[in-house]
């Protein structure tokens, strides 16, 4: 009976100590907190670059997203942007999604309408819109995207709603090369991959030029390049009959 009671009152003084010490941690702890800075309860200040980022347009933070188009940024040109939808698009509504422009009307009415609110010009750009004439196969004309400037005579374009073998309409096509068959190189009688072959062209076809996705008068600097200039004149070029007649010529058609 002695030993147990040594060793009940051992455990009875060991629980007392261990109380003692929760009590004295719990009266403690909002003395801790209340010694706390204010400024340690706020949250980490974001670094510089996001604050940055937060400040970016939409379209800037889509760009930084891709290398290609961050690359686009820098090395003259307009950003592409992304879109997702693959079919069911026009020409028009495609253009103004991959582009921000907002220009109004069916695609033979581009040129028309950007006067006063876009640069416009005879040279391609990376992220200008290639404005197709109206004509007989094409009553509503026809807008696209360049993509890539290849060199001063073929160009890659992105674009939607041009059918041709094994291509249904409403189809968004990528990197579909164009070449430039005028006479003086001025963009204004073209001709456009056929299908997925990206060695076959269909007939020619005539176009006002390049809208850039800049105010008018804006200008960027392009590496090798011809400095833009505004045509105000919106009107199809006097050449362009001449250029498709021999064309067509040439070709057989």
């Amino acid at each position: 009976m002695l030993v147990a009671t040594a060793v009940g009152s051992a455990a009875d003084a060991a629980g007392e100590r261990q109380a003692r010490g929760t009590s004295a941690q719990n009266a403690s702890a909002p003395q801790r907190s209340a010694a706390r800075p204010a400024t340690a309860r706020r949250a980490p200040a974001r670094p510089a670059a996001q604050r940055a980022q937060a400040r970016q347009t939409p379209q800037q933070q889509n760009a930084a997203r891709s290398p290609e188009l961050r690359n686009a940024m820098h090395s003259g040109g307009t950003p592409i942007l992304h879109v997702a939808q693959s079919s069911g698009l026009s020409c028009v509504p495609f253009a103004r999604m991959a582009t921000g422009m907002q220009i109004s009307g069916d695609a033979r009415m581009w040129w028309h309408n950007a006067a006063g609110s876009y640069d416009r010009g005879s040279r391609p750009e990376r992220g200008s819109v290639l404005a197709f004439t109206a004509s007989g196969g094409m009553r509503r004309g026809h807008v696209a995207v360049v993509s890539r400037v290849v060199n001063d005579r073929t160009i890659l374009i992105d674009h939607s709603n041009w059918a041709g073998p094994g291509i249904r309409r409403g189809t968004v096509m990528r990197g579909v090369t164009v070449v430039d068959v005028s006479d003086r190189n001025d963009w204004t009688a073209v001709r456009v991959q056929v299908g997925w072959n990206n060695d076959a062209f269909g007939r020619t076809y005539s176009t006002y030029g390049f809208i850039y996705n800049r105010r008018p008068g804006e200008r960027i600097r392009m590496a090798g390049a011809a400095a833009m200039q505004e045509v105000a004149e919106a009107q199809p070029s006097p050449h362009a009959a001449q250029h498709m007649r021999l064309a067509a010529e040439t070709l057989g058609r």
